[in-house]
């Protein structure tokens, strides 16, 4: 039983190192990622930089789920789930109101930060591949980065093509897919957290 439990804390210990990193690092993306889709008018920077705050708090409740049980593990990826949701519904607005009220994104800034994102997000993504299969809050993590890899290649994309043809609505366009995939996230979240599964299931036996 005492080697049960020595093994639950060193899982619990390794979860906490590995998630407070990719926090730190978000947190920080956020703030740059907003304030340059400020600057260059683009729902496409304003979108990822705000997947990037929904990531930091996914793993700031992930970090706080570590040493709790599987309930509360559960509830953290259903917040985790929730969270996403509320973010793509504030993307789809943003897209429309800048849809009729006009917008004149720069693409050069775009590209820039949406490489800066992307570099951040895949050495995460490559620091929670571990827990892919694992619980249902780690889980949860990995898959908001995995939505943010996406995301980044996406803003790249139309950040490339805003740069080569000034053509302003595709940045709308990549926004708009941003706030679908990220709603669709969400749902598979939410339905992980339901059904936890037999790994989360095992460890709640430790």
């Amino acid at each position: 039983m005492s080697c049960d439990c020595s093994h639950a804390s060193a899982n619990s210990e390794k979860e906490g190192k590995t998630l407070r990193i990719p926090l730190g690092l978000n947190a920080t993306m956020f703030v740059v990622g907003m304030a340059a889709g400020l600057w260059a008018q683009s729902s496409g920077l304003m979108a990822d930089a705000l997947d990037m705050l929904t990531d930091a708090t996914a793993y700031g409740l992930g970090l706080m789920a570590v040493t709790r049980g599987l309930r509360f593990k559960q509830y953290s990826a259903r917040w985790t789930g929730a969270t996403l949701m509320l973010l793509s519904v504030g993307i789809v607005a943003d897209v429309i109101r800048r849809f009729f009220f006009g917008s004149d994104p720069l693409g050069a800034a775009m590209v820039g930060f949406s490489i800066l994102s992307l570099c951040v997000n895949v050495t995460v993504l490559r620091m929670l591949a571990q827990y892919r299969e694992g619980e249902v809050h780690m889980r949860a993590s990995w898959i908001c980065t995995r939505a943010d890899v996406v995301a980044n290649f996406g803003v790249l994309a139309s950040g490339l093509v805003v740069l080569a043809t000034g053509w302003r609505y595709a940045d709308l366009v990549v926004g708009l897919a941003i706030g679908i995939y990220v709603a669709k996230e969400a749902v598979e979240i939410w339905q992980q957290s339901r059904n936890p599964g037999e790994s989360d299931a095992a460890f709640s036996e430790q």
